[in-house]
């Protein structure tokens, strides 16, 4: 019998942070990772999780302020989580970015973002073995 190997992620979730706060997540030594955005929803109404992104070569805040925010019709009442990987130790850069990328994978196929639909077709082989935790 193969042992399989499960990573396991650590994520420390900080918000929730208003639009207008982007600019508290733009420190380049620790903002990096994965993000959650909540708000209203035409179907699903207010207050739900509308979208799951990753910033791994840039800043949490740089990310989410190249996205069109802004122009939604509830912007003043989004709320952004920042989740930033943690452990025992940092990885290199290059295993770091794997790490975020897999949570970002892993996050949008269980909790299916209204936003994050085109990433909902199939369950990424990659991600079976991968477990968070916060």
């Amino acid at each position: 019998m193969k042992n399989k190997t499960v990573n396991l992620i650590q994520i420390d979730w900080q918000g929730p942070f208003k639009i207008e706060d982007l600019h508290l997540l733009n420190d380049i030594s620790h903002d990096y990772g994965i993000y959650q955005i909540y708000g209203k929803h035409i179907v699903y109404g207010k207050d739900v999780l509308l979208y799951i992104g990753k910033a791994d070569f840039q800043t949490i805040g740089n990310r989410i302020s190249q996205e069109n925010w802004w122009d939604t019709n509830d912007s003043n009442h989004l709320k952004i989580y920042a989740g930033r990987l943690a452990g025992e130790k940092t990885p290199d850069e290059e295993q770091w970015s794997y790490e975020i990328d897999l949570a970002e994978k892993l996050l949008i196929n269980v909790h299916k973002p209204a936003y994050n639909s085109k990433s909902l077709s199939s369950i990424p082989v990659e991600i079976q073995d991968v477990h968070i935790t916060s």
